[in-house]
């Protein structure tokens, strides 16, 4: 994933945990409801673990689950009862509401079912022990420099100082008293009655005044309710003769909504977080390619992206963070353990994808209908950018991007396959860097061709020249130097001795995507990507299984990812591999059904001959940004679905079967605040909502290089 490195560390945190996100907040618990910090369990304000042990027991016995569910992504609502050691029933049971926003806040009920009334014990042992959160993520929690618990008229307060700072948060029981480390409360609940007890947790940083969750972006749960109710409003409604794929899309929906996350200094500007429950924060690579992806949703989270992450690019040269100017960041960490993370701050830019995608995405949402004073803003941005591949980026002047990093804490990897040994040799040999990516060189054609595109639409012909000629010369040379003309294809990588790293991997499926690829040479691409060695029946793995590094079980080196399949989708479609891409994507969203509609981050690239259900992955992040937008970029593909505005212009070409074919999706965003509905009821396909000026094209999107004279894709 886009992690820091460490992406596939993470512990279980048992069966059936149930995670709850707001903002950059977020509570894992088991699906009783309770926290253990010996899990990676907790409440998190600003990556720091607020709450680790959250214990309720009934009676002295603490609860069995009997249910657990999730109404909106900060509203969590678990159904117990007291578990006793001879397993027989009990006239008790717990109804526990935990809602998330400013703090954490719990209602407690507690039913007697019994035929007389009944005296009734309930206690809560809670703890602290404000481990950053890397540390719970990895298991290796280090030893707080001092801890306090201590009543006060508000509540059990619970305090540490670390490294100079000071976290606290106060746990509040109404009617309960201090009993050793718990607070207890005893009531008498009457016959067939009910009691009901609300608890609060409210983390407070010293020196902010206020709670902590307000400067990560938490909001009260009024605020955090209606901006789902607006979010679920605004979605496309999909009415298709497939259910399934039906419950598929209304998950993206859901899980993209959740994973939002709003600056306090820009409350209607959102951006995409990469994943529940570690990566709730802005990341380059995964925010870009998720906003890219679900454009088809809703635009204004590419726009509020581009945005944030360029209020945040690199200005000056500083090795211990990676930053250079015009380099566009990696991720953004909060809190006082903020120097846990990549590069010893709060921000890290060792990312070498995430500069020329967010030009390719800035192009793609222009076609769109960006609107003049966003492009304005974002423009000089996008010609940093150009410029950091230029002169940071090709580190030795031959024309390709590669990657060093400047630090040890930093990532040895810094592509999309970013663990240590996700960049490897065919005899499973580890490649040593400055390593440049196929896929890398492929955003970085696909950046100098859309920014042309916008220099065309703006009437700037010296720079639409300049990188037209820029893309041209680096198509020519990565053919050139990538193709293994004897295996038939790209090298997933040159080594820092410019020898091609010669796995058999998914990268090349990015490389058809942007366009990079000669005509030529696509065929034999598309026929490996979807060979017995690299396609599992759910979709294509990573790594090959020929090669010296797979396992179907690994990170990187053959399991399968949603996003890489997607966009692997989406470039056999660009080249009219069209019954190839239907494979990809059919076998995908099957996948996402038997995950019960919630594609994950990854799972096991196991073939489907010999498992018949996709084998999770069990440190695999869900939801997952780029995972949920995966099933929105499969039905675009499928669709073929195209805006070019500059151009006056909206291409529709749809692929799904031709008979028996059901497919009305409404209210889908188009052009700032106009709304469109496609309906395509066997091979008559219907478009209502577009705007006079603009004509509809039923056919494929012709390649954007033909705008130049590029040939090919």
């Amino acid at each position: 994933m886009a992690g820091w490195g460490v992406g596939n560390s993470a512990g279980s945190a048992g069966p059936g945990a149930l995670t709850l996100v707001q903002g950059t907040s977020f509570c894992i618990s088991a699906p009783n409801g309770d926290m253990a910090a010996c899990l990676p369990h907790g409440l998190f304000f600003q990556d720091t673990r607020f709450i680790s042990e959250w214990m309720l027991k009934v009676q002295g016995l603490p609860l069995e689950s009997l249910s657990a569910t999730t109404p909106e992504p900060f509203h969590g609502v678990f159904v117990g009862r007291p578990r006793r050691d001879d397993h027989a029933d009990t006239s008790l049971l717990i109804d526990r509401e935990r809602k998330l926003g400013e703090g954490l806040l719990e209602t407690v009920t507690v039913h007697n079912y019994s035929q007389g009334p009944m005296q009734c014990r309930v206690e809560l042992f809670p703890d602290a022990d404000f481990a950053s959160l890397f540390e719970v993520k990895e298991g290796r929690q280090a030893p707080r420099e001092h801890c306090s618990r201590r009543l006060t008229p508000e509540g059990l307060e619970l305090e540490s100082e670390r490294d100079g700072h000071t976290e606290r948060i106060t746990v509040a029981f109404a009617g309960s008293r201090l009993e050793g480390d718990s607070l207890v409360l005893e009531t008498t609940i009457a016959a067939h009655g009910q009691w009901s007890g609300t608890i609060s947790a409210k983390p407070v940083l010293a020196g902010t005044g206020g709670h902590a969750s307000a400067a990560a972006g938490g909001v009260p749960v009024a605020d955090a309710l209606r901006r789902v109710m607006e979010w679920r409003a605004s979605m496309p409604t999909a009415n298709l003769r497939d259910e399934a794929v039906e419950r598929v899309i209304r998950r993206s929906q859901e899980d993209l909504g959740s994973l939002r996350i709003f600056n306090p200094d820009q409350p209607d500007r959102a951006v995409v977080a990469a994943g529940a429950p570690w990566f709730m924060a802005l990341f380059g690579r995964d925010s870009l390619l998720t906003s890219f992806m679900s454009l088809l949703l809703d635009p204004s989270l590419a726009k509020g992206t581009l945005l944030t992450l360029a209020e945040h690019q690199g200005t000056k040269v500083d090795a211990a963070s990676e930053e250079e100017p015009g380099r566009i960041l990696h991720e953004v960490r909060l809190g006082a353990t903020a120097g846990l993370a990549l590069g010893g701050s709060g921000v890290y830019y060792g990312t070498i994808d995430a500069t020329p995608l967010f030009v390719i995405v800035l192009a793609e949402l222009a076609r769109w209908g960006l609107d003049d004073a966003a492009m304005r803003q974002l423009l000089p941005a996008a010609d940093r950018a150009i410029r950091w591949m230029e002169d940071y980026g090709d580190r030795d002047g031959d024309g390709f991007i590669e990657y060093q990093r400047k630090t040890e804490r930093g990532l040895r990897n810094q592509g999309w396959k970013d663990s240590g040994d996700g960049i490897n040799f065919a005899d499973g040999t580890l490649a040593e860097p400055p390593i440049a990516l196929c896929e890398v060189q492929g955003y970085a054609y696909a950046a100098y061709i859309g920014r042309a595109l916008l220099a065309t639409a703006a009437g700037d012909a010296r720079t639409a020249e300049s990188c037209v000629a820029k893309a041209t010369s680096l198509k020519q040379a990565f053919n050139e130097q990538f193709w293994l003309s004897d295996r038939g294809y790209f090298a997933i990588a040159l080594d820092k001795d410019k020898k091609p790293v010669d796995a058999l991997a998914s990268n090349m499926a990015h490389c058809l995507w942007t366009g990079i690829v000669d005509n030529d040479k696509a065929a034999q691409v598309a026929e490996h990507l979807v060979s017995p060695e690299m396609f599992t029946g759910w979709g294509i793995r990573t790594l090959a299984s020929t090669m010296g590094a797979y396992n179907p079980a690994s990170y990187h080196n053959g399991s399968v990812w949603p996003h890489d399949n997607a966009i692997a989708a989406a470039g056999l479609m660009r080249h009219g591999f069209v019954d190839e891409a239907r494979k990809v994507a059919y076998a995908l969203l099957e996948a996402a059904d038997r995950f019960n509609g919630r594609l994950p981050e990854l799972f096991c690239g196991l073939d489907r001959a010999r498992y018949p259900e996709p084998v999770p992955y069990p440190a695999s992040c869900s939801p997952q940004a780029w995972a949920s937008a995966a099933p929105v970029q499969l039905i675009r593909t499928l669709l073929r679905f195209d805006p070019g505005l500059p151009w006056d212009e909206v291409w529709l070409a749809p692929t799904l079967p031709p008979r028996n074919t059901h497919f009305h999706f409404d209210n889908v965003p188009f052009s700032g605040d106009g709304r469109l509905s496609i309906h395509i009821d066997d091979e008559s396909v219907d478009v209502s909502g577009l705007p006079q000026s603009i004509k509809l094209r039923r056919e494929p999107r012709p390649p954007l290089s033909e705008l130049f004279n590029l040939g090919g894709h």
